[in-house]
């Protein structure tokens, strides 16, 4: 009998070190592979590689197309899709980075149903991400791992600061949007002030390869690394979770106490306490590799792939 109810307790120990499985609640598709997600108020913005802006009502679930780029010619004078690489929205404004002629990024500004031109491709600028800073103000990156900050109002470049000489991968800004943290290949994360350029710190040492996004909520920081590291910064505290494939997505809670990586061949996402390292659930049901994650509060999230669905998750 004894050793019966050591075999339970055994079984019940184990039972609580695995990640609970959570199936997706639903989903919703788009016309192509999502390329950005956002939300704002009660609505996701999404950005596809076929130049398709919707919006997506999460009480109703109606989806909405609001913006449908012109083709544009590549390389050779072929005809193709302008492929948006990133979206935000301030208030009524939506930012759309797109693809323009001959590979050459374009900036535009969604508002009022209208869209004009911020930065055009005829800059010859190859810009890989930006954002807001606020109504005047955006901020952006090249692929060459340089920092610009530009006023939508005056037309001009306030500052262009090169990061390093390593390839750029993502940004992100804090809550303030007063400074920006900058991940590339090298691995280390660059801390600068968005509004001057100047350098504040660096983490390194944690990522030892390319950084594919890094994520920032209520101080606490999130990498998912080509090395298959999962870095949490945590306010002086540092770890890291190490999985058996490359972490292509990440994510945090709104108060940065639950973070979400890509973390299997499966396309499954973990889901872990920042604070404990506990491995709390796993997310199931995503077919191809996943590109974003997106917590809409502690509860529910989203999650887009490189194909063209969408799944929706709320934590028990």
């Amino acid at each position: 009998m004894n050793s019966i109810i050591k075999l339970f307790f055994i079984f019940l120990f184990i039972s609580s070190l695995e990640a609970k499985s959570i199936e997706s609640n639903y989903h919703f598709s788009l016309d192509a592979g999502v390329t950005d997600m956002i939300r704002y108020k009660e609505k996701l913005y999404l950005s596809t590689q076929e130049g398709t802006l919707f919006s997506f009502d999460i009480s109703s679930k109606k989806l909405k197309t609001l913006v449908k780029m012109s083709k544009i010619k590549d390389f050779v004078g072929d005809v193709m899709d302008s492929k948006i690489y990133s979206i935000d929205i301030l208030e009524d404004k939506i930012l759309l980075l797109a693809q323009g002629f001959k590979g050459a990024r374009q900036l535009l500004i969604y508002e009022n149903q209208q869209l004009r031109t911020v930065l055009s491709d005829q800059k010859h600028l190859f810009i890989s991400q930006a954002k807001f800073i606020n109504k005047n103000l955006i901020i952006f990156a090249s692929l060459a791992n340089e920092i610009y900050l530009y006023n939508i109002a005056s037309k001009k470049t306030l500052y262009i600061k090169q990061i390093s000489a390593s390839k750029f991968s993502h940004f992100v800004l804090n809550e303030k949007k007063d400074e920006i943290i900058i991940a590339d290949e090298s691995g280390d994360l660059k801390v600068h002030n968005s509004f001057t350029g100047s350098f504040i710190k660096i983490y390194e040492k944690q990522n030892l390869d390319n950084v594919f996004q890094v994520d920032s909520k209520n101080n606490v920081i999130l990498t998912a690394g080509q090395d298959r590291r999962a870095v949490v910064y945590n306010q002086g505290k540092t770890f890291y979770k190490k999985v058996n494939f490359l972490i292509y997505a990440c994510a945090l809670s709104p108060s940065g106490k639950l973070a979400a990586i890509a973390h299997d061949e499966e396309n499954n996402v973990l889901i872990f306490d920042t604070k404990t390292k506990k491995e709390l659930f796993e997310l199931k049901g995503n077919k191809m590799l996943l590109n974003h994650i997106l917590f809409i509060n502690e509860k529910e999230l989203f999650i887009s792939n490189d194909g063209k669905t969408i799944n929706y998750y709320i934590l028990p």
